[in-house]
């Protein structure tokens, strides 16, 4: 684990860290369900997950919360790989569209966010989350709202 001040670095540096490995096994929603950073860039992160039984909403398939969650966390990360130290961001609006079902016997599920506008208060981002073979689950939009110090 690093012994960094968090808060100086950067969203990009503070991804990157977690992406690396580099910042300990912290508890978040991450770990909770077996996130994992695949790639991180300004403007863009990629995330992926490997579904499980425990996902299962009750016809047998994965829970829609579980694609809106990495959803929210892709687009989310994308947004923050914009923002300089010392700021954060929150959830305003999360827009998720479900195309099909995925399964919970273990298949990889790859969600990527792109941000489409960084402002000063508020950015917007979007992504699409996809099966091992490719095949479009969900695709959403997200509003944050930029929050600076003292916010």
């Amino acid at each position: 684990m690093t012994t960094t001040d968090l808060s100086a670095l950067s969203g990009l540096e503070l991804l990157r860290l977690a992406r690396d490995g580099r910042l300990g096994d912290r508890p978040s929603i991450g770990r909770l369900l077996g996130m994992r950073f695949d790639e991180v860039e300004e403007g863009r992160v990629v995330l992926s997950l490997d579904t499980r039984p425990d996902f299962a909403n009750p016809l047998g398939t994965v829970h829609g919360g579980i694609a809106a969650t990495i959803l929210d966390s892709a687009l989310g990360c994308a947004v923050h790989t914009t923002l300089p130290a010392g700021t954060g961001y929150t959830t305003l609006e999360l827009k998720v569209n479900y195309i099909r079902p995925a399964r919970t016997d273990g298949q990889t599920l790859t969600a990527e966010g792109t941000v489409v506008h960084a402002g000063r208060r508020t950015a917007t981002a979007e992504g699409r989350v996809v099966d091992e073979e490719g095949r479009l689950i969900a695709h959403a939009t997200i509003t944050c709202m930029i929050l600076g110090p003292g916010d």
